[in-house]
């Protein structure tokens, strides 16, 4: 718990300050393998960042921010497609959007994030 706020609890498997690489690549295939596949990814991005020594309340709001996400673009996906048990051409350009939007987001991050290849 924080001591700023009594009701924060850091999710122990996302959140513990000072897990090795080796030890958060072996947390996100287990919570894979559970079926945790948010909880995962948050480990991931924890790998990607480079989120190692961070402390646990700046791991709290990200876990908290990451969830949201993923929670708001699960929300939106299962309120968006139109009924039925088949994929609508709507239901399609509805999904190619959202694949657009998190291709950009991606390549975003990977120009702020990874070192340029080659040599200019």
């Amino acid at each position: 718990m924080s001591a700023d706020n009594p009701t924060k609890q850091a999710n122990p498997s996302s959140a513990v300050p000072g897990l090795s690489w080796q030890q958060l690549k072996e947390l996100t295939h287990h919570l894979m393998c559970e079926g945790k596949l948010i909880e995962a990814g948050f480990a991931g991005l924890r790998i990607a960042c480079v989120l190692e020594d961070s402390p646990a309340d700046q791991l709290y709001e990200m876990r908290f921010a990451f969830f949201a996400g993923a929670q708001h673009l699960f929300a939106s996906m299962m309120t968006m497609l139109d009924p039925g048990s088949e994929p609508t051409a709507a239901d399609m350009v509805r999904m190619s959007q959202i694949d657009a939007e998190l291709r950009a987001f991606i390549r975003e991050f990977e120009l702020r994030h990874f070192p340029a290849k080659g040599a200019a």
